[in-house]
């Protein structure tokens, strides 16, 4: 059974740093420049610039427009997905809000991919920069929701850019208030307090319906990503293979009792107070204690350099000299390895 994860919002580098054998999908017809290698590229099929010339259309209206002639000629996915096997499948999927909030065609294709038999789950993927202020924050959480009921499979909403948070002003509440979405009334004042306008009680009627339906379905939640962090990396990786089955079917854990995965997967990983303190709290006292890791590995990484080729061991003192002029093979790396199909 393959698995599959489909992305959409604005793009990161996520794609680049999955951290095993997958093959990427493009399904966005204006991507002429992807930073990876495809798969699949539904600009072999139909684009944006063809499109726009030839039906008098703007962006936005081609991009609706060529999701309608990929459903319609799904055949060619369907072929093309055939070929990869069982792979770890990504489908890159275009950011416009009104493909996963309302428009079906999107959704028609995802429904046919799990017909095939894959494991789909949706990463709605959301800048951290809406929590700076509480309307944006309110509009992401409707956004989410929309797009989870419209789309209606396993879905995991991301804050990323989290490391960028500090560069803002200081945030109201905790990041967890953010991230678990708690009661949603304490927000009321500092909505009221962006604009003069939403003091009007028309606005305030209106608010506070926003957030009671917010509530009342209570699905929302974000996991965070910090794409340069490997612990985030991993940290998120976890998450999204738990809600998609993975964490208990890959290849290389077959032969893993589901009590010893399910252990594992649990094992190690950060919750929100973990990312708080790291990206908000003290952030720099992190910053200057990885440098000082970076710097160390890089000096263990010449010293390596030094003994693979015989030069300088007899004038170092440090006491894992001996070892180092034994040892033949590259430092190992304990992050995130990337590794794609060719």
């Amino acid at each position: 059974m393959p698995f599959a994860q489909l992305v959409i919002g604005p793009r990161v580098r996520f794609l680049g740093a999955i951290g095993r054998k997958c093959s990427v999908v493009n399904l966005d017809p204006a991507n002429d420049k992807t930073s990876y290698p495809c798969a699949l590229d539904v600009r072999d099929l139909v684009t944006l610039e063809e499109i726009m010339d030839e039906y008098k259309l703007g962006p936005n209206g081609a991009t609706l427009y060529a999701l309608e002639e990929l459903e319609e000629n799904y055949s060619w996915l369907e072929e093309g997905l055939k070929e990869l096997g069982d792979d770890y499948v990504i489908f890159d999927c275009p950011g416009q809000v009104e493909l996963f909030t309302h428009h079906s065609s999107l959704r028609n294709i995802f429904f046919q991919l799990q017909k095939m038999g894959y494991r789909l789950i949706v990463m709605h993927l959301v800048d951290s920069y809406t929590l700076t202020l509480p309307s944006m924050y309110i509009s992401a959480l409707l956004l989410s929701l929309r797009a989870m009921l419209q789309l209606d499979l396993p879905h995991l909403n991301v804050l990323t850019k989290i490391d960028n948070l500090s560069n803002y002003s200081s945030l109201p509440f905790n990041l967890d208030f953010y991230t678990e979405v708690q009661d949603l009334n304490y927000l009321l004042p500092h909505l009221e307090a962006e604009s003069s306008r939403l003091t009007n009680s028309k606005f305030s009627a209106l608010n506070t319906a926003i957030i009671d339906l917010v509530e009342e379905f209570g699905l929302v939640a974000f996991e965070t990503l910090a794409v340069e962090d490997k612990k985030s990396m991993m940290n998120l990786l976890r998450a999204i293979d738990r809600a998609s089955g993975y964490a208990f079917g890959p290849a290389e854990g077959a032969n893993d009792t589901v009590w010893s995965v399910a252990v594992r997967e649990g094992m190690g990983g950060m919750d929100v107070r973990d990312v708080q303190e790291r990206w908000l709290d003290a952030k720099d006292e992190y910053d200057d204690m990885e440098r000082e890791e970076l710097e160390e590995v890089a000096r263990m990484e010449e010293k390596a350099r030094k003994a693979a080729m015989g030069e300088g061991l007899e004038d170092e003192e440090d006491e894992d000299d001996q070892d180092l002029a034994n040892w033949k093979g590259p430092l190992p790396d304990s992050g995130v390895t990337v590794r794609r199909k060719t």
